[in-house]
């Protein structure tokens, strides 16, 4: 890579503006565990989830609205952001689900069977 290109890319890593959403990560019922990220304004088209390597990885844009006239206040940035979550060997890879509704992403992450605690029936005599 040439050291301009670098440079110009590195210029550029600068002037973008990351955000960091929100998160609260919770054990449900059922054992599962439960991420849950703040996501105002980002829909399902700009986000990114993927597992790989024992790490659940959430990455998207999220983008301002354009208002006609003069902006006053502004609380909230648009920009990338990307969350990087260790999994542990109890998470099931192949059993992650997710959603997003109300400027809420929720991400499932299921426990493997073997791991999950099982009731033991106590025969008589």
């Amino acid at each position: 890579m040439a050291k301009q290109e670098l440079q110009t890319r590195t210029e550029q890593e600068k002037r973008e503006r990351w955000v960091l959403p929100y998160s609260r990560i919770s054990e449900a019922r059922d054992g599962s565990i439960v991420v849950s990220l703040e996501m105002p304004g980002v829909s399902k088209e700009d986000l990114g989830i993927e597992v790989e390597n024992g790490e659940l990885r959430v990455t998207g844009r999220r983008k301002e609205k354009r208002v006609e006239g003069e902006v006053l206040l502004r609380e909230r940035r648009e920009g990338s952001f990307s969350r990087t979550f260790t999994l542990d060997d109890t998470v099931d890879p192949d059993a992650i689900g997710a959603s997003l509704a109300a400027g809420v992403l929720t991400v499932t992450l299921h426990r493997k069977e073997a791991v999950k605690p099982r009731r033991i029936a106590v025969k008589a005599g």
